[in-house]
């Protein structure tokens, strides 16, 4: 009978650290699973984040410029405007995206057209602090 003996330092230098991991670039979300996030946020009622997640998907924008976006760059004196232009953090390059319908009635704010629901108290609360 044959024993093996490892020490430590041997099986931390054979096990890597993302062994059945997936490294890289990420496969998209398919539109089920858009869906299926959508609805999670309405049943739970968290209404910014909806908002958040429905412009992070008009915009195609990543996580730091999501965030750092204001109530004033999709929406001008108090409407929803139909197409936004923002500046990337990352590579300065200005992106222009056209803001969905689904998206204005899930932030509240009212298009110049009429159509939107009450703005939500967490946007009017935001706006005030932006303008």
């Amino acid at each position: 009978m044959d024993t093996i003996i490892r020490s430590e330092l041997d099986s931390q230098i054979t096990q890597s650290r993302y062994k059945g991991k997936l490294t890289g670039a990420k496969p998209p979300l398919r539109p089920k699973h858009v869906w299926a996030v959508r609805t999670r946020l309405q049943l739970a009622n968290r209404l910014m984040d909806l908002a958040l997640f429905d412009l992070a998907i008009d915009s195609n924008l990543r996580g730091c410029d999501v965030v750092a976006l204001k109530v004033v760059d999709v929406a001008h004196h108090g409407y929803a405007v139909d197409r936004a232009s923002v500046r990337q953090c990352k590579t300065g390059r200005p992106v222009r995206f056209e803001i969905t319908e689904q998206t204005r009635q899930a932030s509240g704010l009212p298009s110049p057209t009429g159509r939107g629901g009450p703005v939500h108290t967490c946007f009017q609360d935001a706006a005030r602090e932006v303008i």
